[in-house]
């Protein structure tokens, strides 16, 4: 899956037209059925998509300005955003959600191209403005299948999951009590290594199953394990 951030914008455009078209059949009885997220209803998953737009477009806009503008004036203001708008009318939570991807896009397509290596402050901390567009991508497609709405983790692109997976192992890999791991995509010969390879059991599978399975959206009923049982990943962001 190609880093460039306008050519990723494909991939958010239609990942985001996927997620509209499965809201855009939900009932207002729907909405208010809980998410995969624990607290969390489908408007709620739908709410925090469209705020999480509204964050990168303000990104966006530090990037190309250098104006010291946050994705979000507070942990408790996002909350609050969220939910408020969770027990909205289906109408109004799609038109709140294509509009906000609406911005998004404007927003990136509207960057001048130094803009994109400006640093912006994220909850991963200092990174690059280039990575906002893969981060979005990210919060579309994992908050879709949070959605609980027919669409699953294996229904990502291999190139997705694949990018996924080496993002979250890494993240792994940077952390303290994490269980050892060998992670193995069907048809791939890599195979990624969270913590000490001797030992480790091997985890194989599809990939969009394993990336699932790796950040607690599904529960690994389709990978193989040996030696012994899956272990259990640490809480993923």
């Amino acid at each position: 899956m190609t880093a460039d951030p306008l050519l990723l914008l494909g991939e958010v455009d239609r990942a985001t037209a996927r997620l509209l078209r499965n809201a855009a059949g939900l009932t207002a009885a729907d909405l208010a059925q809980p998410s995969l997220l624990p607290g969390w209803t489908r408007g709620h998953v739908l709410t925090h998509v469209a705020r999480n737009a509204d964050a990168m477009v303000n990104l966006l806009s530090a990037a190309r300005t250098g104006e010291d503008r946050p994705a979000y004036a507070s942990s408790e203001a996002r909350a609050a955003d969220i939910d408020a708008g969770a027990g909205r009318d289906p109408g109004r939570q799609l038109a709140d959600l294509e509009a906000s991807a609406q911005r998004f896009t404007e927003a990136a397509e509207g960057m001048p191209a130094d803009a994109w290596a400006a640093p912006v402050e994220t909850r991963q901390g200092l990174l690059a403005a280039a990575v906002l567009v893969w981060s979005r991508l990210r919060e579309v497609e994992v908050h879709h299948v949070d959605l609980s709405a027919g669409y699953r983790a294996a229904d990502w692109s291999a190139a997705y999951s694949q990018r996924l997976l080496y993002e979250v192992v890494s993240d792994f890999n940077a952390r303290t009590g994490v269980p050892a791991m060998v992670l193995r995509c069907d048809g791939e010969a890599r195979e990624l290594v969270v913590g000490e390879r001797d030992g480790a059991p091997m985890v194989s599978g599809p990939a969009g199953e394993l990336a699932g399975w790796l950040i607690g959206r599904t529960p690994g009923e389709g990978l193989t394990v040996s030696p012994g049982s899956l272990p259990t990943p640490p809480n993923w962001r």
